[in-house]
């Protein structure tokens, strides 16, 4: 990997990855939760135990959050590697259609799977609060610093 397309990945990585545990950390202080309990919920995927590791279950959930966005930015570049006219699209279509393809991994087959949660969820309201986010803060800055042929 050339030191632009490292540097870019990194960028995005560090952005999306901040972007979107930003978010979560909003929606989990005004439903009434707190942020060390949203990422030890994160940290529990991987780690059934870690909702009862106090500080060390938040920090394995901060860890978890940016090695699962880590695949996310290193599947994007991987894939506009091979196959260049992802690369040449609009970076805000292919972020939103990347970025869907996201929220349906992790909702319609990761969480399921891992947590048996819904999907589609009861509440589409809900869903769409946490979609239309997942598409600007995750899909859209990884495209954005994939779309320079420097970084491909």
């Amino acid at each position: 990997m050339t030191t632009a397309r490292q540097s870019a990945a990194l960028r995005a990585w560090l952005i999306a990855g901040t972007l979107d545990i930003a978010y979560a950390a909003v929606l989990s202080v005004a439903a009434g939760g707190s942020i060390g309990g949203m990422l030890r919920g994160v940290a529990s995927g991987p780690f059934p135990g870690a909702s009862g590791w106090g500080a060390g279950g938040a920090i394995a959930g901060l860890g978890v959050h940016y090695a699962i966005m880590a695949a996310m930015v290193a599947a994007w570049f991987a894939a506009v590697r091979r196959w260049p006219p992802l690369g040449a699209r609009p970076w805000w279509i292919t972020g939103t259609l990347y970025g869907l393809f996201l929220y349906l991994v992790m909702n319609a087959i990761v969480l399921p799977l891992r947590f048996g949660s819904p999907f589609p969820p009861d509440d589409l309201a809900k869903a769409a609060a946490l979609l239309v986010p997942h598409i600007i803060f995750v899909g859209w800055p990884i495209a954005w610093f994939a779309r320079n042929k420097e970084a491909r």
